[in-house]
């Protein structure tokens, strides 16, 4: 009896990374076992946010680190995540890419000034594995404010998507979209845009255990930070025009499988990373504390920072931005990038003085100082209280306990309710995180490329920043 042919197409997928260099070889190490066991119509994607700055690998290598583990484990493509989008200026994310030996691939990026994607980005592309053909698009998330200010034109994901598709259909066996766009925008996509075999999601850190299946779309997503491989088997019977998916979910990785040529590059690059972090910035004379459940002046100095870089009337910044004291002596890059490794931008907004007090009042209260944040850029523990500058507060209190503000003053004058006033603080906020007063504003003005690791390097050399920074602005 003859047994019928059945062409099969493994697809390896990853999401969102984000620089932990701890499980990039155990992740190599699970993709070449499952490569070598699923034969040679294997496809090895990666969907965005392999990259953060918040890793001294990438930091200290402006993501040459990544790209060379990327190009050890054997991607066919990638697409980018926000993360390196917003947080690689384009002329360093060009030079790290120029080593690149995959392509990248997403449909809803392009120069301001060309009308046209980066000469490292493709719309799409066709691959061929073992005689199947297997057209590829991409796309992610569309921060348009910021894109704008980085000379990017981040245009409607969705839109882009469907145009890539009909071209593909009818070219191709397979169609894949690598979607950095989050699990609610990746069901839209499959209700809405037909033609779609399989979308690989990111950016939300969602895991699926098993495709949802909408319309005929599979869904997937791998969770976060390398702890799962992806894993689809799509197979097509003799007779058969199309693939269909036979079965799909996630591998979780271990520690104990390790790549070891992936291994051997990490050690490199961590060890050059850390040598060129090792650049002096500053020469204090006096330790910096950090508290998170009140004042402290190294939070006081952070919140000078803001001040000062967007010249505004007031500053309101939180002390979880900020993972450790300063110590007195040689201050590194390296120090300061581990001790505020957020990849997060001030910005300038006019708030009104009836949201500045309410978050004052909140950031006296634990459910707020201890409350733990994660995402939007937020690498820290828990949120802090609110550090200022420009602002006297005037608390009640009784013994150790607070009670609530008695009066706050915008540079020795009482604060106005009704009055609009310009204020340095971090975008983080203007999402509605933590302090959610501080999002009402309007006008807002986002500051990129810096970050405020990048403020806090200038303010340390800012004549006497320093003796500022302990001067009391919470005043029992």
């Amino acid at each position: 009896m003859n047994q019928m042919n059945t062409d099969k197409l493994t697809i390896l997928h990853t999401n969102d990374i984000h620089s932990h260099f701890e499980m990039m070889s155990a992740n190599a190490a699970v993709i070449s076992r499952e490569r070598k066991a699923a034969g040679d119509a294997v496809l090895v994607l990666d969907i965005g946010d392999h990259m953060d700055r918040a890793a001294v690998e990438t930091e200290g290598t402006m993501g040459q680190a990544n790209v060379d583990v990327i190009n050890l484990t054997g991607y066919d493509a990638i697409t980018i995540g926000n993360n390196e989008g917003l947080t690689v200026p384009l002329k360093q994310l060009e030079t790290a890419y120029s080593g690149l030996q995959c392509p990248v691939v997403c449909c809803n990026i392009f120069e301001l000034d060309r009308g046209k994607p980066p000469v490292w980005m493709n719309e799409h592309i066709i691959l061929e594995k073992n005689g199947i053909k297997i057209g590829i698009t991409g796309a992610t998330a569309a921060f348009d404010s910021f894109y704008t200010l980085l000379g990017w034109d981040s245009r409607d994901p969705e839109a882009s998507i469907a145009g890539q598709v009909h071209l593909l259909r009818d070219q191709v066996d397979v169609v894949i979209v690598m979607s950095h766009l989050g699990i609610v925008a990746d069901k839209l996509l499959a209700e809405r845009v037909s033609g779609i075999d399989i979308i690989l999601g990111g950016h939300t850190h969602h895991l699926l255990e098993e495709p949802l299946f909408i319309n005929g779309t599979a869904v997937c997503g791998a969770g976060k930070f390398g702890g799962y491989v992806g894993k689809v088997v799509m197979e097509r019977q003799e007779g058969q025009e199309d693939f269909r998916v036979k079965s799909g979910g996630c591998i979780p990785v271990e520690h104990s499988e390790l790549d070891p040529h992936v291994e051997k590059a990490i050690l490199i690059h961590r060890e050059q990373a850390e040598e060129y972090l090792k650049e002096t910035v500053a020469v204090t004379d006096r330790k910096l504390e950090i508290k998170y459940d009140q004042e402290s002046s190294f939070a006081n100095l952070l919140a000078q920072a803001v001040r000062h870089h967007t010249h505004a009337d007031i500053s309101i910044v939180n002390a979880g931005q900020l993972l450790g004291s300063l110590p007195a002596g040689e201050i590194s890059t390296g120090m300061i990038h581990s001790l505020c490794p957020s990849p997060i931008n001030p910005c300038l907004v006019k708030l009104n003085g009836a949201d500045i007090i309410q978050a004052l009042e909140e950031s006296l209260l634990p459910e707020y100082y201890d409350k733990k944040i994660m995402g939007f850029g937020f690498r820290g523990k828990v949120l802090g209280v609110l550090a200022v500058d420009g602002l006297e507060v005037l608390v009640h209190s009784e013994g150790s306990k607070t009670h609530g503000i008695k009066q706050v003053s915008v540079q020795g004058v009482p604060i106005d309710k009704d009055r609009e006033y310009m204020v340095g603080t971090l975008d983080m906020f203007t999402f509605k995180v933590g302090y959610e007063s501080l999002a009402r504003g309007r006008d807002v003005l986002y500051m990129l490329p810096e970050f405020i690791r990048d403020l806090l390097r200038d303010e340390l050399s800012r004549p006497g920043a320093l003796a500022e920074s302990f001067l009391p602005r919470w005043i029992s």
